[in-house]
C-alpha cells in the first residue's frame, strides 16, 4: 500500500512538472507570434478624438496553414478611453472596436479582408497587401471632445489586438484554446491622453 501511495505521489509530481514545462514553452512560443500595436496616437480633429495606429500581425504555422486552407481568421482592434481617478477604479468613457475577417480563396487565388464594423470588403492578390490594409488605422473616431476635459481630469487611452478564437470553426476551437500557436493577441498598449 505504501508503494502505491509513493508511486501515485511521484506521478502527480511528474504531471505537475510536465504541465509547468509545457506552459513555459507555450508562453515562450506565443510571445514570438503575437500581434503588436507598433504605434498609436489619439488626436483632436474638429469635435472628436480620432485614432491613428500601426499594427503588426503575426501568424504561427498553425494559423498560416488554416488560412491557406480557407479558414477565416478574425482580429478585433479594441480601443478604450478611461478617465483616471485616484480613489476608485477608472471610469471607461469610450469602448470601440474594429473587427477584421481575413480569408484566402484558393480558386480565385486571392485574399479577402472584410471590415465587419463598416461592412467594407477588399480583395488582394497577396497576403502582404491584405495585412497592409489591416495594419493601418487612420482617423478612426473614438470619442467626442465634449466628454474630455483635460484641464480638470486625466485620461488614459488603451489599444490592443484580440485574435478571436471563438470565431474559428467549431472543430478547431478546442485545439485553439489548448495549443499556444493560436495565442495571437497583443497586450494592451497604454498612453496618457494629452493636449
Amino acid at each position: 500500500m505504501a508503494f502505491i501511495m509513493h508511486a501515485s505521489k511521484n506521478c502527480r509530481l511528474g504531471f505537475c512538472f510536465g504541465l509547468m514545462l509545457w506552459l513555459l514553452s507555450a508562453t515562450a512560443y506565443a510571445d514570438g507570434e503575437v500581434a503588436e500595436v507598433k504605434q498609436a496616437k489619439l488626436t483632436l480633429e474638429e469635435n472628436a478624438y480620432v485614432l491613428s495606429a500601426e499594427i503588426i500581425y503575426r501568424f504561427s504555422k498553425k494559423a498560416m496553414n488554416a488560412l491557406q486552407n480557407g479558414v477565416p481568421l478574425f482580429w478585433i482592434v479594441q480601443i478604450e478611453v478611461q478617465e483616471q481617478r485616484d480613489f476608485i477604479w477608472n471610469r471607461t468613457l469610450s469602448e470601440k472596436e474594429i473587427r477584421y475577417r481575413l480569408q484566402y480563396h484558393a480558386l480565385l487565388n486571392m485574399y479577402r479582408v472584410k471590415n465587419e464594423s463598416s461592412g467594407e470588403v477588399y480583395n488582394f492578390s497577396t497576403l502582404a497587401a491584405a495585412l497592409d490594409l489591416m495594419s493601418t488605422i487612420r482617423d478612426f473616431p473614438v470619442i467626442s471632445s465634449g466628454f474630455i476635459n483635460l484641464d480638470k481630469n486625466q485620461y488614459r487611452t488603451a489599444v490592443r489586438v484580440l485574435f478571436d478564437r471563438n470565431a474559428l470553426p467549431l472543430p478547431l476551437r478546442p485545439i485553439a484554446y489548448l495549443n499556444p500557436q493560436w495565442y495571437l493577441s497583443s497586450d494592451w498598449t497604454l498612453w496618457p491622453l494629452t493636449k
